[in-house]
């Protein structure tokens, strides 16, 4: 199995980004914007021209989608507005981004685009896409994308080994469609021959984040929701180490209908280990009391061969847990957890609930960004597009904060995940080869579905902080309950001034339509003497407007499209990591605190079993174990 590893080291750039001309160029240019009044939103946005400019659109055709076609460059770059307003026939699926409410101009996505050059962007997109071992510092391949690559792609032209690790990926996939069609037949059974009804997928990190993700993206779209409707299927997520999520995630189960999913790279993760251990447990006591049989050898029992399955690098320490080797998945040194979703981590259970159509599905909508990504002028690239914002926005206009705002309830998770690949992936202080960087990289990313976000922290989008936004909307609904429930009278009152004539999914997109207008464009108190606001309430309710945001509009949320924006995401934090000239793929600050907890652990236990005084912990530390250690029920 190829590892990441081979004679595929690369050395890691030198050069800075902040050592090149354009870098000072784009400081001067963040100056002026920051500075010149002329230069606000309000005056940028009625110049029409420099809006259709600032806009790129990605089209899928049909066969694409059904895989007729793995190699065409689909892509419309930004020139003209034409395909924003030709209806859509249902033959394609486009991506239309509109950045013309962000703090730029055509100069400054050409000073953008020339640091981008002088920082090797391109040349680190090949070496990613080629498998170079571009996690410097742990010396493998990032080819989380190769998971996405169809049967038959060819990837050897690439990799001197690339025949061999697209078919291990292949082989792989092949095992999870066979096993998700025998569970759709009810072919997998517990020990006790009960039909396995339950997944409870125990993992922390990316192993948990992306499935969960996914699965609340899915839940609503009509084909993927009866797909999992066909077998009476229930999918949990367990994490947290705190007991509490193992107990409400499965307390309403029955064991013998169900199956733990443990995925761990190093199968050695602390909080996944604990829950795994909890699950065997569970899984014991309930089929044992139920069944009468003598619990003292557990290893003995078919529990945790009928019950357990593994998704892990680390096949050996799966197998010493007690798992088949029938039953463990394998997972490639190439992929990050982060990035793992793509992998059996995520194909595996949400195939088993969904259906491995679904999930295939998903990996193709991924790998549709990823031929956009890699072969798509920069011009009109949509990844390079929101890497080369991101950079501008951080890094020269000093917004350290960025929130992602999706105006559809399924794509309630996909901020956290987005939260949790980015600022794992770019919070850096270094760059690639070592040297400290004389700037912050990496953004403060958070996020909440519309229409609820407005309900909550838009207040200070709009007159606290400015908080650099992304606007994700759909120009279909996931739901059909509107054709169901939609009256077509004008005359009831539902607090929406009785437009009751236009469904739900319009009154959601129009607060996507108007958000980013109102970032951009505020209210003066000019006119709010015009409105006739009294004067003692003028000063707060201005508005300075100028709050810059991106909106992202698609055809419609499915699997595709799922791993479409998935994909497109991944690929703006990979993009920032490479201008910035960082390794966006290692996560040493993940470390520290594991290991400092490893001596909090063994004070707690000598504590608890033996009495023995908190010792070696500084003061403040000290005092709050001991006020720990002293409490009792």
């Amino acid at each position: 199995m190829f590892d990441g590893n081979d004679s595929r080291n690369i050395t890691p750039p030198l050069l800075k980004c902040t050592d090149v001309p354009q870098f000072t160029a784009l400081q001067f240019a963040a100056s002026t914007f920051r500075n010149d009044p002329k230069l606000h939103l309000r005056h940028l946005l009625s110049d029409s021209n420099r809006c259709l400019s600032l806009m790129a659109v990605h089209v899928t055709t049909q066969e694409f989608e059904q895989g007729q076609n793995t190699t065409v460059d689909n892509t419309t770059p930004v020139l003209l507005p034409g395909p924003l307003r030709t209806k859509s026939s249902g033959a394609q699926r486009r991506i239309i981004l509109d950045f013309s409410r962000q703090h730029v101009t055509g100069e400054t996505m050409e000073l953008l685009f020339d640091l981008a050059d002088r920082m090797g962007l391109t040349e680190r997109m090949n070496e990613m896409r080629s498998g170079y071992n571009i996690n410097f510092t742990e010396r493998t391949a990032v080819m989380h994308h190769v998971l996405r690559m169809p049967r038959g792609y060819d990837f050897q032209s690439r990799h001197p080994r690339g025949n061999n690790i697209l078919g291990e990926v292949h082989s792989v996939l092949d095992r999870i469609e066979k096993f998700a069609e025998d569970r759709s037949r009810g072919n997998i059974r517990g020990c006790t021959g009960k039909e396995i009804k339950n997944i409870i997928c125990i993992g922390i990190g990316g192993s948990f984040a992306g499935p969960q993700a996914v699965y609340e993206a899915l839940r609503g779209d009509a084909f993927a929701a009866a797909a999992a409707a066909k077998g009476d299927r229930t999918i949990r997520f367990v994490a947290n180490v705190d007991p509490l999520d193992f107990d409400l995630n499965t307390k309403d189960l029955n064991p013998e209908e169900s199956i733990i999913i443990v995925t761990s790279k190093s199968f050695n993760t602390p909080e996944t280990l604990q829950n795994a251990n909890m699950a065997r447990r569970w899984l014991v006591k309930h089929m044992c009391a139920k069944n009468g049989i003598d619990s003292d050898d557990l290893r003995d029992l078919q529990v945790i061969s009928k019950h357990f399955f593994a998704v892990t690098l680390e096949v050996d320490a799966a197998e010493s847990f007690g798992i088949h080797k029938d039953n463990i998945f394998p997972m490639w040194d190439w992929v990050g957890g982060r990035f793992s979703v793509w992998s059996a981590a995520g194909i595996l259970p949400l195939s088993l609930h969904f259906s491995f159509d679904v999930m295939k599905s998903f990996l193709a909508g991924g790998h549709d960004i990823d031929e956009h990504f890699f072969d798509a002028p920069l011009g009109g690239n949509i990844p390079v597009l929101l890497g080369l914002l991101g950079v501008w926005n951080s890094t020269f206009m000093g917004y350290h904060t960025r929130a992602l705002l999706p105006y559809s309830h399924a794509l309630r998770k996909f901020p956290s995940l987005v939260q949790k690949f980015d600022m794992e992936s770019n919070g850096k202080r270094v760059t690639a080869a070592g040297m400290p960087l004389s700037f912050q990289a990496g953004e403060i990313d958070f996020g909440e579905a519309g229409s609820n976000g407005q309900h909550s922290f838009y207040q200070l989008l709009h007159q606290g902080r400015t908080v650099p936004a992304d606007f994700i909307g759909f120009m279909e609904s996931q739901s059909s309950i509107d054709e169901e429930f939609t009256p077509n009278d004008t005359g009831s009152l539902d607090g929406w001034d009785g437009e009751v004539n236009i469904s739900g999914h319009d009154k959601l997109m129009s607060n996507f339509f108007a958000q980013p207008d109102a970032l951009a464009y505020g209210k003066s108190l000019t006119d709010l003497v015009q409105e006739d606001v009294p004067e003692y309430l003028r000063q707060h309710k201005v508005f300075p407007g100028n709050r810059p945001s991106s909106s992202i509009l698609m055809t419609k949320l499915d699997a595709f499209a799922v791993g479409q924006l998935l994909a497109i995401y991944e690929h703006r934090t990979a993009v920032q990591g490479f201008i910035w000239g960082i390794n966006s793929f290692d996560q040493f600050g993940t470390e520290i605190g594991k290991v400092l907890a490893k001596g909090v652990r063994a004070q707690l236990s000598l504590s608890r079993q033996r009495g023995a005084s908190v010792q070696g912990f500084n003061s403040s530390s000290g005092f709050l174990l001991e006020a720990y250690l002293s409490h009792r029920r």
